[in-house]
């Protein structure tokens, strides 16, 4: 596979991609900064099984995403899922890439192919095509990352494209993968954006006060005149709001794998934010819910969140980008 993304959604040029990466990694400055759990954490996290991370251009990502990496212990490492939704295609469960190996500008990664022929024979995934694949992002993304971080090291990915998929679904996909990521050597990157804001992303929910509130949530338009409230609650700190709502029902403890599934989902039915990798991030809860019950005590905390613009007006728009590790 290609690496379809270069030289537009960053640069193609290995030894500038290679330096803007060591750049982003080493602005990660955990000193007095806390998890989402109000503890510090030192680098990298033992224990660290799991991550999520944006996957918009790096210009805009990258940074943030970086917070999510530099906790990445490799210690034994030889496998990494890359869990990503699919925005291209519509697919009603979750595919598997065909090819070998995917080209990054900074080395070639090569597929597991043999964890990938164990997934395929369990007739729960299908195949995506080499347009399919190389069309969507939010896998490619992650690449040149897993290349930075893993540099030097025999490592092989497994990207899974996930789709559409309902929540019993995605506990079934959690429930299936959950054996594999108990493994030692088997770490898994989950890739998700946040809010996406903004008539252009036909989304445009506000809160008029912090929640909780008595204040219903509004959809706010171009039509109609400006609530008072923007004056004293812009729509950035709205949709920051918004996000850390999913950010705290997903942070465990104290919640846990299975409550923080059905939180979200419920806060997704009711809010409808925009977070493209609900799905992926979906699949890994019904994972750590598994886990939980063979008596496996997981953590998710969260250790970054952007926005890549602040919104004033409904003219404006934007993206955010929130970063999370796991350990179990």
């Amino acid at each position: 596979r290609r690496a379809t993304h270069a030289n537009s959604w960053y640069t193609g040029d290995g030894r500038k991609l290679d330096e803007e990466l060591s750049t982003y990694l080493e602005d990660v400055k955990p000193e007095g900064e806390q998890t989402s759990d109000g503890k510090e954490y030192a680098l990298p996290i033992k224990g660290c099984k799991a991550i999520i991370a944006p996957h918009a251009g790096y210009s805009y990502s990258g940074p943030a995403a970086a917070w999510a990496y530099k906790g990445i212990d490799t210690t034994g490492i030889k496998r990494i899922f890359v869990l990503g939704p699919s925005h291209h295609v519509y697919l009603d469960g979750c595919a598997l890439s065909k090819c070998k190996d995917y080209q990054t500008p900074l080395g070639t990664l090569p597929l597991d192919l043999d964890t990938i022929k164990e997934l395929r024979e369990s007739g729960m995934f299908s195949d995506m095509d080499i347009q399919t694949d190389e069309d969507e992002h939010s896998i490619e993304m992650h690449l040149p990352y897993v290349r930075k971080v893993f540099s030097g090291l025999d490592v092989a990915i497994v990207p899974i494209l996930v789709g559409a998929i309902d929540q019993e679904k995605e506990t079934s996909f959690g429930t299936f993968l959950a054996p594999y990521l108990t493994r030692d050597d088997t770490f898994c990157v989950i890739s998700s954006d946040f809010c996406h804001w903004g008539t252009r992303f036909q989304y445009t929910f506000y809160y008029p006060k912090p929640p909780p509130s008595a204040s219903p949530a509004v959809r706010l338009s171009r039509a109609a005149p400006p609530p008072a409230s923007l004056k004293d609650h812009p729509i950035h700190a709205s949709i920051s709001a918004l996000d850390h709502e999913a950010m705290e029902l997903l942070t465990i403890p104290p919640f846990t794998g299975a409550s923080a599934h059905q939180d979200f989902a419920d806060y997704l039915a009711r809010t409808k934010n925009t977070i493209c990798g609900r799905h992926p991030i979906g699949v890994l809860l019904g994972a750590l819910a598994e886990l939980e019950r063979g008596g496996k005590a997981a953590k998710l905390k969260w250790v970054r969140y952007e926005q890549s613009s602040q919104c004033f007006t409904v003219q404006d728009s934007s993206v955010s980008y929130a970063s999370a590790y796991v350990t179990f």
